[in-house]
């Protein structure tokens, strides 16, 4: 491995395949911040730089600059604010990843189209040296999973700006410029039994955007119980076009969830229902369909298939390309027995529910036979505690841990259970937590951890 560091009062190391090591002497004390590509299909690579203060005092901001050769360009970046002049690129932190306390870490990332290495490099305004090309050539064919982008997208902005329109490719989600997206973010609660209006309020959710780095926000309509949609539609409709057109607004994606467990006794309410949405919203790239958040312990083949089917093809008539997710047997765990028979048809995920104390290596192992049939997966749904969302207040966190290394591992994009003030583990808020946001001192249950793993 070929190691570049820039030390200063921050310092980056480059980790590339070949070449020699550059060193600019610094005290031992200074901070750190380690760059390592994460992946390379020969004609590019993917790169990531853990920022550590190794300093015995706060960090309140750090600045990376460097040259790429005119060979190389980066074309995506995320976790920081980039701007480019030339050939010059500049990363200064955002909002939630600048204050760094003694032994803290953040990181952020990037795309690079070419194998050029970082030139002329600065570290908070301080000369750094420079590396030199690999001289070990990467591989020629791009990994399968992983394409390499063909269209630079925005380098800063909204998650949909720059993402833009999301597809299944292999098994895994990929932006329009083919680089592979991990969607991370939260729940509503039952929209029919919220205490409050969480999920329908657009500062609440610039707020999670900008300060937890929520991409993606899951509208759970309830659907049969009292007061939900076939009691009072229009209610529920109007909860769930109020979050589509808030993520719309705060460019961020919206999983439209018809909150089911029965949904096959109601199918026509389904079939009409999406097909409606998808005339007026499914020319949005911003929109991802989930037709039934948890079917019962009932066939796959001759109940829940037939289901999707009927739902899918009311979706498709109007919108051809969104991603839709379709929920699997058993309280949406039996994903390996939906890949003995998927549903036909391009840009559909299926969904894997987990709750870490009831949940554990079983239900991944189901998942990993599931994605090596093929399956593209989304887990919709989690929690750090037991199935019932944590009624005894209880948090397993080492295994929600091992969840969260599987999803990243496999790029499967998550949404965690929920938006809602209360007693259980998995009600993100405590009590007094404001309708608009601002929820830094309102944490309950497993929301730090959830939202350390979304920053």
């Amino acid at each position: 491995m070929r190691t570049l560091r820039l030390v200063t009062t921050l310092a980056v190391a480059g980790l590339l395949a070949g070449g020699a090591a550059l060193l600019a002497a610094t005290p031992a004390s200074a901070a750190t911040a380690v760059f390592s590509v994460t992946n390379n299909w020969g004609n590019g690579y993917q790169g990531q730089v853990t920022v550590t203060n190794n300093t015995s005092t706060q960090i309140t901001g750090w600045r990376v600059e460097f040259d790429l050769p005119s060979s190389s360009s980066v074309s995506q970046s995320w976790n920081a604010q980039q701007t480019t002049s030339g050939s010059r690129y500049t990363f200064t932190n955002v909002s939630w990843n600048g204050t760094l306390a003694a032994g803290a870490s953040t990181s952020f990332g990037f795309l690079v189209n070419g194998t050029g290495t970082p030139l002329n490099c600065m570290v908070n305004g301080a000369s750094c040296a420079g590396g030199t090309p690999p001289t070990t050539p990467p591989p020629t064919t791009p990994p399968p999973t992983t394409p390499p982008p063909t269209t630079p997208p925005p380098t800063t902005g909204t998650p949909v700006e720059r993402h833009g329109q999301l597809r299944v490719c292999g098994t895994t989600m990929c932006d329009r410029s083919g680089a592979r997206v991990q969607l991370r973010g939260i729940s509503s609660m039952w929209l029919n039994w919220e205490t409050a209006p969480y999920a329908e309020n657009l500062s609440a959710l610039r707020w999670m955007r900008d300060n937890w780095n929520l991409e993606v926000i899951r509208a759970a309509m309830g659907v049969e119980p009292a007061g939900a949609y076939l009691s009072d539609p229009n209610k529920a409709r109007t909860q769930v076009e109020t979050i589509i057109n808030n993520a719309v607004t705060a460019g961020v994606y919206v999983i439209v969830d018809w909150h089911a467990h029965e949904a096959q006794n109601n199918q026509s309410q389904a079939v009409a229902f999406f097909g409606d949405l998808a005339r007026r919203y499914g020319h949005l790239p911003n929109v991802i369909w989930e037709p039934y958040n948890e079917p019962l312990q009932v066939s796959w083949t001759t109940v829940i298939k037939p289901y999707h089917q009927a739902v899918v093809s009311a979706i498709r008539a109007a919108d051809p390309d969104n991603i839709v997710v379709l929920g699997t047997p058993t309280w949406s765990q039996d994903v390996d027995v939906a890949a003995a028979s998927p549903v036909s048809g391009t840009n559909l995920m299926y969904t894997l529910h987990f709750y870490s104390c009831t949940h554990g290596s079983a239900l991944r192992a189901k998942g990993d036979a599931a994605i090596r049939a093929g399956l593209a997966l989304f887990v919709t749904e989690w929690g750090a505690s037991n199935a019932d969302g944590g009624l005894d207040g209880r948090s397993c966190l080492p295994e929600a841990q091992s969840w969260i290394d599987w999803m990243k591992a496999n790029g499967i994009s998550w949404t965690a259970w929920k938006l809602d003030v209360g007693t259980d583990t998995t009600n993100l808020l405590s009590p007094g937590a404001p309708v608009t946001g601002g929820w830094n001192n309102y944490l309950h249950g497993h929301a730090p951890f959830v939202v350390a793993n979304m920053r």
